[in-house]
């Protein structure tokens, strides 16, 4: 039996996935590495550590099996945005800066100044956040000068681990969408804004498919893991495209929720015409000549995971969850904002903060968990709602990461996105649709969606109860105010708390 290998290059481990030609799961292995945050607001890791413990799971993994020889291809998801820097010799110059290293706000309103909002949003399709790339590229060339007249390219995070597996640089599509540097119409890195920031239009690495052969496993690699020389290495895509394809979201009409330590809603596009004014992420797909938007929760799984760890100490989430179902809607008049670490969708609002409104001496523990869940679903609803208002017909809805682990929950999501609810019967998130990617690269499947078909497999689905999604029509309205209600005291209480 042929293998593929998907590695999902994550924030605190890498994952990394053996699958056959049946898209069965054959072994599975996790190896954590350690964040840096020097600052407040700052979020760094060392590349070199991504790269080791990927080699330390691979060598595992190959360990593991009889036959190393029957592992055609490797592929990779990864975390968006990351800024890894190389010199002219492929040197590493400073700690990668992640995706949620928040340090770069004076750098997204220079962006702005310089390109000017509507002509990024044009090019590009997303506004600029202190989360994506260029604005941390404008901060090395402004801060760290000697280091920034050393760079030779960037890498996105996967990149850089494709890299040291194969010695050939380069990046792909979904992932550069998440730089501010792609034309994402054209495909290509956009000389305009290089030039209107002061970029070097070289920094950037050549462009691939997802799908296509970026070289295959040095002989140091496959000495260093067990695997046979000549094994293919394939470009792969970001995280949430990634997430995509393990979740069959490869047609329109199709949309995922994923929740995490944030949340995600996204839903495919065959098109990249249409217009959402930059209150969604709009990316290329690791299908060919695809799209998806995408809203973005920050604080999702994590609210649930701050209350556990602040009220709940060591009880277990099917502990903390019990009777939650039991709950009635709207938590007993209690209602939870999520925005422990501000928000991105609908609201770019990196001051703004967590609430509680409506509490009283009659309400239990668990009616503030019922709220802490209604709260996150309600804000991934915000990123439904805006799909629907610009004509997206949404009616089904995978979900997948811990959101999904909870019946209460799956119904909860049904409720408030008014949508059948899809459970995936084996659910591996990224991992899978990394392997997917190089199951497709070597030709095992003519498509992605005959691949999908074997891959992914649907399991049990949730119905929205009308009388609940009439009583959540009512709440939502309260929900949205909340924040412009609260805007202005979050505002004050930090500039307090920095005092």
């Amino acid at each position: 039996m042929k293998h593929v290998i998907g590695v999902d290059i994550g924030t605190s481990a890498v994952k990394v996935v053996l699958m056959n030609q049946l898209g069965e799961l054959c072994q599975e292995i996790t190896k954590p590495y350690p964040l840096i945050q020097e600052k407040s607001g700052y979020s760094e890791q060392n590349p070199e550590d991504w790269f080791t413990q990927t080699t330390m799971a691979i060598k595992e993994l190959v360990s593991g099996i009889s036959e190393s020889a029957s592992i055609e291809g490797i592929s990779f998801s990864g975390q968006m945005h990351g800024l890894v820097l190389l010199d002219e010799e492929r040197q590493v110059l400073r700690n990668a800066i992640l995706w949620n290293d928040t340090r770069t706000t004076e750098q997204c309103k220079q962006i702005y100044e310089l390109v000017g909002k509507d002509k990024l949003l044009e090019i590009t399709k997303n506004p600029a956040l202190e989360g994506f790339t260029l604005p941390k590229l404008l901060w090395v060339k402004q801060y760290e000068p000697d280091i920034f007249q050393k760079a030779a390219t960037f890498l996105l995070p996967k990149d850089y681990v494709s890299f040291r597996m194969t010695g050939h640089i380069y990046s792909e599509y979904s992932d550069a969408a998440g730089t501010l540097l792609l034309d994402i119409r054209k495909k290509e890195w956009s000389q305009e804004i290089c030039d209107a920031v002061g970029i070097d239009i070289s920094l950037c690495p050549p462009l691939i498919e997802s799908h296509e052969c970026a070289g295959a496993i040095t002989k140091e690699f496959a000495e260093a893991t067990g695997l046979s020389e000549g094994v293919k290495v394939f470009a792969g895509g970001a995280d949430n495209a990634c997430g995509a394809l393990g979740s069959n979201i490869l047609q329109e009409g199709k949309t995922l929720c994923s929740i995490g330590t944030s949340g995600v809603v996204l839903s495919y596009e065959d098109s990249n015409s249409l217009d959402f004014e930059g209150k969604v992420h709009y990316f290329n797909h690791a299908q060919q000549n695809a799209y998806y938007t995408m809203g973005v929760t920050l604080s999702a799984g994590h609210s649930l995971q701050w209350f556990k760890n602040t009220f709940a100490g060591d009880e277990d989430f099917d502990s903390l969850l019990a009777g939650v179902e039991n709950v009635p809607v709207g938590a007993n008049g209690l209602l939870f904002t999520p925005y422990l670490a501000g928000e991105r969708t609908p609201h770019a609002d990196s001051v703004i903060r967590a609430s509680f409104i409506g509490m009283d001496s009659s309400h239990k523990r668990i009616d503030f968990i019922r709220s802490v869940i209604e709260g996150i679903t309600f804000s991934l609803n915000e990123s439904i709602e805006i799909f629907r208002e610009n004509g997206k017909k949404i009616d089904t809805v995978v979900s997948i990461g811990g959101g999904a682990k909870n019946k209460a929950w799956l119904q909860i999501q049904a409720d408030i996105f008014n949508a059948t609810i899809v459970k995936l019967s084996s659910e591996q998130g990224p991992a899978v649709g990394a392997a997917m990617i190089a199951a497709y690269g070597c030709k095992w499947f003519e498509s992605l969606e005959e691949c999908a078909e074997v891959f992914c497999s649907s399991g049990t689905q949730y119905q929205p109860i009308p009388e609940n999604v009439e009583k959540y029509k009512q709440l939502f309205p309260i929900y949205k105010q909340v924040y412009q209600q609260t805007k202005e005291l979050n505002a004050a209480l930090q500039s307090f708390r920095k005092r």
